[in-house]
């Protein structure tokens, strides 16, 4: 039984470019040596004629030649005369003759007296020429000229240089040539392995068909994630972001390429995008949103840049808050219970000792200062979130010995927030200002900051919050007055950004996310001082058309 045999992993696309490039560096450069050698021989035949022309040429003005050509024996003096300029010259030969073609030298003194071999026609017609000619010493590159004697051709003269001659110089230098070629080759193999070598180290060693898959697989996964990512370079410079980041961070689709600084977004936040360290889960406001932050620098490369994750807090943040509420609610049910528990048994003893008609009214008067509450927020607003809310914090404020008071101008119809308007919103932007205003008031009454003078001037009696929820006219209005210490002016620019707190470090997040809920549903929070001495908080919403996207605030 045959087994199968091993699928062979592609080669690389370092070593494929590797390949390609040393089989085009070689072509070069055999295309190069070719054009260089066909260059050559033709330079050095175009060499070889223009050294014949020249000595053709002074021979024939040579007025010694053309004296001893009117002599009866022109060969005793032309003979030596030519042997001599031959070897001075270096060419194969030089013969002059008659006009009918006889010599009267060659190299070869046996052929004195023969017939020339080659064309003579044209320069019997007074013209220089050349040509490649077979004669007695084989092929040869010859220049034909006439020997003027006034006005009469008494002569003729051919130089040449034998095309084996030429072979031979264009040979010489084909070595030259061929050890350039092949250094040139040299040097381009190592340049491209190097360099491919280095694409290997970048590449990872991979395929194009891998690099391919992978790319895909990035651009997959970079839209697919819901986190946000962003990648930074050595400048600060956004070189990669996903859907998901440009999103959080509220940017465009030109966000690529631009610095980090130039992003308008909350001092804190560039501050931790911009930092070198490590940052791990610090929790960042935008206009809009609640993010987790996480950097991590990049180590090693040219350039060092930062690897950013961004999470959506915003809804988590808002699902705390709202346990807290259903918490405090709870422990205030616990509380009432108890109460509760403690006003029955009163009731009970009242009446084992006879006394049933203060039993009675002990009871009902306990009935209708409960019920006088929950009547009054029911009529009032009609909304079941924000009225559940308002009678869920009544309780909590109660517990803490603050009084919390629907204003009597309060009035909500059933239907007059928009489904536009996110109850999670409302129930961010009231229940914060709420408990805020429980605060302040319940550690004014208790002593723990001075308390406040009343409208009158006098102190106040009870710590007291109240509360307006209205609508009409297209807006919503949520204002919520305490009787507490207020907030120093100086420090009204500032209550709204995330960490202002006067309880200490890990507060101070409930009016960030206040100002962020409001922004989101475009509305405007506005902070002075209210009737009994503390803080005023007063917020507008829109219930008609789109949120206008812009935070307009007013701290007076």
């Amino acid at each position: 039984m045959r087994l199968p045999r091993p699928r062979t992993r592609p080669r690389s696309l370092a070593g494929q470019l590797f390949a390609m490039q040393v089989v085009l560096v070689a072509a070069v450069v055999a295309g190069c040596a070719f054009f260089a050698y066909a260059s050559g021989s033709e330079q050095a035949k175009e060499t070889a004629a223009r050294q014949v022309r020249a000595a053709a040429l002074a021979i024939a003005d040579s007025p010694s030649v053309r004296e001893a050509i009117r002599t009866p024996d022109p060969s005793a003096v032309l003979q030596p005369y030519a042997e001599q300029v031959r070897r001075d010259t270096g060419i194969a030969f030089v013969t002059i003759m008659s006009p009918q073609r006889v010599r009267w030298t060659h190299p070869d003194a046996q052929r004195i007296g023969e017939e020339f071999l080659g064309h003579t026609a044209r320069a019997l017609r007074g013209e220089t020429f050349s040509e490649t000619y077979t004669g007695t010493l084989g092929p040869s590159i010859r220049v034909v000229t006439p020997i003027r004697d006034g006005g009469r051709i008494t002569g003729l003269v051919s130089a040449g240089i034998t095309v084996e001659r030429v072979s031979s110089q264009v040979r010489a230098q084909l070595g030259a040539l061929g050890l350039a070629a092949g250094g040139a080759l040299a040097l381009g193999g190592i340049g491209t392995y190097v360099i491919n070598a280095r694409l290997r180290r970048h590449t990872h060693g991979m395929n194009a068909a891998e690099l391919s898959r992978l790319h895909d697989y990035h651009q997959a996964t970079l839209h697919a994630v819901r986190e946000g990512l962003l990648m930074l370079d050595g400048r600060r410079r956004i070189a990669l972001i996903n859907d998901a980041g440009r999103e959080l961070l509220g940017l465009g689709p030109g966000a690529v390429g631009r610095r980090v600084a130039e992003l308008d977004l909350p001092a804190p936040l560039t501050g931790a995008l911009l930092a070198s360290e490590e940052r791990v889960d610090e929790l960042h406001l935008t206009a809009d949103r609640v993010i987790v932050v996480n950097t991590r620098p990049v180590v090693g490369g040219e350039q060092r840049g930062t690897v950013v994750t961004l999470r959506d807090h915003t809804e988590l943040q808002a699902l705390s808050g709202e346990l807290d509420s259903e918490r405090g609610f709870t422990q205030a049910l616990r509380s009432q219970a108890h109460e509760a528990a403690n006003r029955l048994h009163t009731v009970v003893s009242l009446i084992e000792l006879g006394r049933a008609e203060e039993a009675v009214g002990f009871a009902t008067a306990e009935l209708e200062l409960a019920q006088a509450l929950t009547d009054r927020v029911v009529d009032a607003v009609a909304e079941p979130v924000l009225a559940a809310l308002l009678l869920g914090k009544a309780a909590q404020a109660n517990e803490r010995g603050v009084e919390l008071v629907l204003a009597d101008d309060s009035l909500i119809d059933d239907g007059a927030l928009p489904t536009t308007l996110p109850h999670r919103d409302l129930v961010t932007i009231l229940g914060n200002l709420i408990d805020n205003a429980v605060d302040a008031a319940s550690e004014a009454a208790t002593g723990d900051v001075p308390a406040q003078r009343g409208a009158d001037g006098g102190r106040a009696a009870r710590a007291r919050v109240t509360v307006t929820a209205l609508a009409e006219e297209g807006e919503l209005l949520l204002r919520v007055a305490d009787t507490g210490a207020g907030i120093d002016p100086r420090d009204a620019a500032e209550v709204f950004d995330r960490g202002w707190s006067t309880h200490g470090t890990g507060r101070g997040i409930g009016l960030a996310l206040v100002r962020q809920a409001v922004h989101r549903n475009g509305g405007t929070v506005a902070l002075d001082g209210g009737p009994d001495g503390g803080a005023r908080f007063t917020v507008r919403l829109p219930l008609a058309g789109d949120p206008a996207h812009t935070t307009k605030e007013a701290t007076t």
